[in-house]
């Protein structure tokens, strides 16, 4: 690790893909993650590495799915609309067993919405946005740091397991600036050896025997019988992620909660403050703060809910979407109550402090 650097989110995460490995990088401009496809575009060709501008989304994430096919660790980023135009590239990867990284800045919607930091894509990231049955590893980071921080946790999940992992931030995430510390760059001899674990399954050039070889990228399967038994093998895959990488975060959790919130991105920062000044005020509150929004911390959540806990409480920039998760979570044993802002707009710690008081 280095010295601190101030830095735009976007701007760092992006950074830390490039330390992380990242040589290929396809995207179209979008606000509010705009800054990012700057930052790639000036740094990329530093470090020998390829950026395109596509000429849309679907073109983006095509690319995306040939470098994926070829090994390499590459990534793309939009925001909320031009995550929607990805869908089904994104849908392909997850049924090709390609390791990929999508970062999505999210901004209001429904269709064009504004260019303020909402939550709304939760559903398209964690139930499916694509179509079939297939998942996304999703991580909701909080701060510039965690922004950043994911990036090379994204790379290395989506090795580990071929599978596309997106980063689920918000337009007040891409654009504030905090203090960063960056891990280590990876090395030539690094980077080597992570090209070495794809060559049993990954598309390189084919050379004379014995070395010969055959590898097929696909996820087009004709015969319904083939295709069940895929599908059968992605869940087994899933199941495994569910089992080992679910995080999550506690804050002031204890068996004296009288109120136990739920908050994920910078959602759950507010919600923080809101919890310092109830504490200052003689209340006790606790926060589950969920780091993988898929797979999802529901055995945390219940768990958290202690004997003294009259309600679950849960805090989205959205209508409500992760509610559900924490509502099956907590399977009926205490109310789930909601507070969400939309349209771009965040609700402030002494509107969170308010709704929390109303259900103490």
């Amino acid at each position: 690790m280095g010295e601190k650097v101030l830095m735009k989110g976007n701007e760092a995460v992006a950074e830390a893909a490039i330390r992380a490995g990242c040589r290929l990088y396809f995207a179209y401009p979008i606000t509010p993650q705009s800054e990012l496809i700057e930052y790639m575009a000036r740094m990329m060709p530093k470090v020998d590495g390829t950026f395109l501008q596509a000429s849309s989304e679907v073109a983006a994430i095509n690319m995306v799915y040939g470098a994926a096919g070829c090994g390499r660790r590459v990534m793309t980023s939009s925001s909320s609309p031009g995550i929607s135009l990805k869908m089904e590239g994104i849908s392909y990867l997850a049924g090709a067993n390609l390791p990929s990284v999508i970062v999505n800045v999210q901004r209001g919607g429904p269709g064009l919405g504004d260019i303020q930091p909402a939550q709304g894509d939760y559903f398209q990231a964690t139930k499916g946005g694509g179509h079939g049955d297939y998942r996304l590893i999703v991580l909701a980071p909080s701060s510039v740091q965690e922004f950043a921080d994911s990036a090379s946790d994204a790379f290395d999940l989506a090795d580990k397991y071929r599978i596309p992992v997106m980063i689920l931030a918000d337009g007040l995430l891409g654009q504030m600036m905090e203090p960063v510390e960056f891990k280590p760059a990876k090395t030539e001899a690094e980077l080597a050896e992570l090209d070495k674990q794809h060559l049993d399954w990954a598309m390189y050039q084919n050379k004379p025997e014995p070395n010969h070889h055959h590898h097929e990228i696909n996820s087009l399967e004709i015969d319904p019988h083939e295709l069940e038994k895929h599908v059968l093998k992605l869940d087994q895959k899933y199941k495994l992620i569910q089992k080992n990488e679910v995080k999550h975060e506690e804050y002031n959790v204890n068996e004296d909660n009288e109120i136990l919130c739920v908050a994920f991105g910078t959602a759950s920062r507010i919600v923080k403050s809101a919890i310092d000044q109830l504490k200052k005020e003689g209340h006790n509150v606790g926060l589950v703060r969920p780091i993988t929004v898929w797979p999802y911390p529901s055995e945390a959540v219940l768990n958290a809910v202690s004997k003294n806990v009259k309600k679950v409480v849960v805090f989205e920039l959205n209508l409500g979407q992760m509610v559900e998760d924490v509502r099956l979570a907590v399977n009926g044993k205490v109310p789930v109550d909601f507070m969400g802002k939309v349209g771009g707009l965040v609700f402030t710690p002494e509107e969170v402090k308010t709704k929390i008081e109303e259900n103490l």
